[in-house]
């Protein structure tokens, strides 16, 4: 008779698994998440009580106008791409010639999922370029956020915000290339019937969890974190991220609050997470 659990070799590493381990790492998961989204409402409060509403207002202006300019071009040239491999690949012609409408339901499923894949694709790209345009707020807001909370008056040093400030870049410049990889696999993979159905959720958890790395890592660097202990730490801690960056997606509701919500709402993150550790 098996056991519940046991080891499992692959390339010569050893993996445990269990349906308790299951089950407590998305457990864990939740916790986490719902963590990341409480300090989202936490956030809300810390800017109308110490006033940082100006620190939203005129950032949150710019990045609307730049994301409705670039979901708007996004949007008609991934409509243009799979135009033109469906017209390649004559398509319309092969469906009318086959007559069938399980075939045209797959084919019209699939080309959704490819344009949703797309979009979230292009819109990692755009994501990326407000982090690194946007990475000395992001750094100063964190920064300000934490002197806050524990109560220090020392001032905050350019020479710190520059210095958070380019290891936020050189991390999005990181991420960019680690999640263009997997997107253009789900690329792919959304291309295969009901198998590719799925690749939307996916490709959102990942957009979700990436954005998310990016907002905590300010913290984590003024907290002597190495880049390579930052990765860890998140890895370790995947619902914090996840929670944070689709709250921020969810924030596009009201696009002007989106990005600095973000920054304060992860700072706020790590502060708990470190008290409960």
């Amino acid at each position: 008779m098996r056991s519940a659990s046991r080891p499992a070799s692959l390339s010569g590493f050893t993996i445990r698994y269990s349906p308790l381990t299951i089950f407590t790492k998305n457990k864990a998961l939740l916790k986490e998440i719902t963590i990341a989204v409480q300090a989202w409402e936490e956030a809300r409060r810390f800017i109308k009580t110490h006033k940082l509403i100006r620190w939203i207002i005129i950032p949150g202006i710019i990045y609307t106008i730049l994301f409705l300019v670039g979901m708007y071009f996004f949007w008609s040239s991934s409509n243009a791409a799979v135009s033109w491999v469906s017209e390649k690949l004559r398509i319309e012609t092969w469906l009318q010639q086959e007559g069938s409408n399980w075939l045209s339901f797959f084919l019209v499923m699939t080309g959704m999922m490819l344009r949703l894949v797309l979009v979230l694709f292009y819109f990692s790209l755009f994501k990326y370029l407000i982090l690194i345009i946007g990475s000395p707020l992001f750094a100063y807001l964190s920064e300000k956020t934490e002197a806050i909370i524990y109560e220090r008056n020392h001032p905050i040093r350019s020479a710190d915000i520059r210095k958070d400030a380019w290891r936020g870049i050189k991390l999005a410049i990181r991420n960019a290339g680690w999640q263009s990889f997997y997107l253009l696999a789900l690329v792919l993979l959304s291309l295969i019937p009901f198998v590719g159905w799925i690749t939307p959720v996916i490709a959102l958890f990942m957009e979700c969890y990436y954005f998310g790395f990016s907002m905590l890592d300010y913290s984590l660097a003024r907290n002597k974190f190495t880049p390579a202990q930052s990765v860890a730490f998140t890895g370790r801690h995947k619902g914090l991220a996840i929670g944070n960056g689709f709250l921020f997606y969810l924030m596009h509701i009201l696009i002007i609050l989106a990005p600095a919500y973000a920054i304060i709402a992860a700072t706020i993150t790590v502060h708990k997470v470190k008290m409960g550790e």
